[in-house]
């Protein structure tokens, strides 16, 4: 058994020790399960051993599944057999006739919990970092060897659905307060206490394998009570949208399995395990936000060759909401922060903002305020570009103007070392032109963060025709002490992000042209998961910023930023003074005391249509742009991998997680379906939608954008 050992001891108490050989943390995989059967079988076979504690070597006891292998894809008969050998392995353990006491020094989740829950009792460490729980549903699965049922059973049903439902992991005294741990104790008791228990001849039959035993909601929907729980359960899960099937699957599980004999409701759990596990809305959802979220985390977009470097001084330059965010996140990681703008009184407000932010975390115990103040220390709020004398690093967040950015770069650059980086906060501005007015373009980049930056994780940096490898490590290294996640692009008008999210907003309002409601087109982007609709965001980034930037593309060599329809919607907007919510209403009103609603007078203005399309074309529309634009960046070279280009939809502008990215999304209709549908859709409605000849290529090649796709349909069909 390669992670795992077994030792036994004189009181015939064994103790198994979980330590995977090839990772940091103990999963669940194809191997563990192998490891784990043999060693159970060997300890019920063992009649010198009486009890076992079930503990780990590392600091956690087990972090789950292992994502890895889940992401390459099941058919729904691989997916099952996956979550019956897991099954199997914890009714062994159940049914070795030996009580066995999970002894948790550290974090239990998912598959780790499950571990736990199938133990005869658990022991969970004091300590505020052992959390645990079952969050499959953040990734679109539920636990699949016995979690919905054993939760049920142990927490009871309203216990269960939520932390089911909401995966959220719960701290050791709440977890004793729900019953889904038997104590909690200090981590120098940890396993004399499991001893202990042992010690007292526990009975190693679990309940629901006594002779007998009665589902705990035999009586199904007959119980008032628990009708209304599960209503409410169904309800709640349809108000938050029908895109992720887990929700409803949890809930099946847990309504079904509570009323089932516990072998049938494993075997029911397992199916609906298996039917998520096979749906490519996991996968899309594992792949982009964990696999390809943590390898571009840990440099897979970062030159070779390059020696790892460290940021210890940064010059911020603007103190506008921007600057502010990135003053405050690079002071929070350790770093030293010029930050710089017209006079004292504005950068000085920049810093204010830093001190809002460690207040609201001081306020809800989060943070210390000793901590707060070294954070605030770090920040030199200065009109002096002297100051910026000693820094390794600019990052220039002044307004979104060609000339303006010229002339701070200049004066920055005759302060700042010559081995000092210069990066351009800016969202659609080319870095090559930019990087015109530097006596050190080599050294120049873009550094596209977003806002509200303390909360926003996704950094896109561009690179321009002159930056060279060495800068764009470098650049990623500072990314990574602030913790956030880069993605990696080349230089074009509105590189990726703005480029494609353009479309989003757009598309809404060549909605509104056609003279489709403005309540549907709303309700339509909401339905296909995009967190607010395209009209509400136009009134809060303001009509005149998406107009700004297409008029300063007009004319431009090489321009991507045209627009099919809608422009004369948002100018025709703007001109009636209704630009904005700051301007006092847009496509909305926004009375006093009251909450916003649609402006009445929109209908007027823009008749809305008799006839008024399909929820479903309108939801493909919204999708459909957008993945389509993805693929130009990725045709022209805008863009170099799909990974990046599904980071930087659903880190960057909120496209839908269920999707994976707008290039998941490409993978998950078909790329041969994709591109027949947008023909259609071309024809409807515009050229925007057309696919190019290279898409038509590899449609024909049946060639998708990762290459699983193709081969777990090839296997389902097998």
């Amino acid at each position: 058994m390669r992670h795992m050992k077994i030792e036994k001891a004189a009181d015939g108490f064994a103790t198994l020790i979980l330590d995977n050989a090839d990772e940091s943390m103990n999963i669940v995989n194809d191997a563990f399960i192998a490891d784990m059967a043999e060693a159970t079988a060997a300890i019920a076979a063992d009649d010198s051993i009486k009890g076992v504690i079930l503990t780990s070597a590392k600091k956690a006891f087990m972090a789950g599944a292992d994502l890895k292998q889940l992401v390459r894809g099941y058919s729904k008969q691989e997916a099952y057999a996956f979550s019956q050998k897991a099954t199997q392995m914890h009714r062994a353990m159940e049914m070795s006739g030996k009580p066995w006491v999970a002894a948790l020094g550290g974090l239990a989740l998912g598959g780790g919990f499950e571990l736990a829950l199938a133990c005869h009792h658990r022991i969970l460490v004091d300590d505020a970092r052992a959390l645990v729980g079952l969050p499959e549903i953040n990734v679109g699965l539920l636990p699949g060897s016995g979690g919905t049922v054993r939760l049920g059973i142990i927490a009871g049903m309203k216990a269960a659905l939520d932390l089911l439902l909401s995966g959220r992991t719960v701290a050791p005294a709440e977890a004793l307060k729900l019953k889904i741990v038997d104590e909690v104790v200090p981590a120098d008791q940890l396993i004399d206490r499991a001893r202990a228990w042992l010690a007292t001849g526990p009975d190693p039959v679990k309940p629901w394998d006594v002779k007998g035993w009665v589902p705990p909601q035999k009586k199904g929907m007959t119980v008032p009570e628990d009708a209304l729980a599960y209503t409410l359960a169904a309800a709640n899960i349809a108000k938050k949208g029908y895109n992720t099937p887990a929700p409803l699957a949890i809930l099946s599980c847990v309504f079904e399995g509570l009323q089932l004999p516990f072998d049938k409701a494993l075997t029911v759990e397992g199916k609906y395990f298996a039917k998520l596990l096979s749906d490519p809305v996991a996968s899309n959802i594992i792949r982009t936000s964990f696999i390809s979220k943590q390898a571009a985390e840990k440099g897979a977009r970062r030159p070779a060759g390059v020696a790892k470097s460290e940021v210890k001084k940064v010059g911020v330059l603007g103190a506008g909401m921007m600057g502010a965010g990135i003053a405050y996140v690079s002071a929070n990681a350790g770093i030293e922060v010029v930050l710089l703008d017209r006079d004292v009184p504005t950068a000085q407000k920049g810093k204010d903002y830093s001190a809002k932010v460690q207040g609201k975390l001081v306020e809800k115990g989060k943070l210390t305020q000793s901590r707060a103040d070294e954070v605030l220390a770090r920040i030199t709020p200065t009109d002096d570009y002297a100051l910026l004398d000693g820094c390794d690093m600019i990052v220039e967040a002044v307004f979104e103007d060609i000339g303006i950015k010229a002339d701070t770069t200049r004066k920055a650059e005759a302060v700042i070392p010559a081995g000092a980086l210069f990066g351009s906060n800016t969202s659609t501005l080319p870095i090559s032109q930019l990087a015109q007015a530097s006596s050190r373009p080599d050294k120049y980049i873009g550094t596209h963060f977003f806002s509200p930056v303390d909360r926003m994780g996704l950094v896109e940096v561009i690179r321009g025709k002159q930056t060279s490898d060495e800068t764009l490590a470098r650049t990623l290294d500072f990314i990574a002490q602030l913790r956030k996640t880069p993605i990696v692009v080349n230089d074009s008008r509105g590189f990726y992000t703005s480029r494609v999210f353009r479309m989003f907003i757009f598309e809404g309002v060549a909605m509104v042209e056609e003279g489709i409601e403005p309540a549907r087109i709303e309700n339509a982007a909401k339905a296909a998961g995009f967190p607010t609709g395209p009209l509400a965001l136009l009134d809060e980034v303001t009509m005149e910023l998406p107009v700004k930037i297409v008029d300063d593309a007009a004319g431009t060599k090489g321009n991507t930023y045209t627009i099919e329809r809608g422009l004369p919607v948002l100018r025709k907007m703007i001109g009636m003074g209704r630009g904005s919510r700051k301007a006092g209403g847009g496509f909305y009103d926004y009375p006093q005391g009251a909450s916003k609603h649609i402006w009445k007078g929109l209908a007027e203005h823009f008749p809305v249509a008799a006839r008024q399309p399909d929820q479903e074309e309108l939801k493909q529309r919204f999708l459909f742009a957008q993945a389509m634009e993805t693929a130009r960046c990725l045709e022209e070279g805008v863009l170099e991998t799909p990974q990046d280009a599904d980071l930087g939809a659903v880190y960057g502008w909120g496209f839908p997680l269920w999707t994976g990215g707008t290039i998941s999304y490409i993978d998950t209709v078909g790329i041969e379906n994709f591109v027949a549908w947008a023909d259609e859709l071309a024809w409807k409605y515009g050229d925007r939608f057309l696919p190019s000849a290279w898409l038509r290529a590899k449609a024909e090649r049946r060639e998708p954008f990762y290459g699983e796709a193709a081969s777990v349909k090839d296997r389902e069909m097998a």
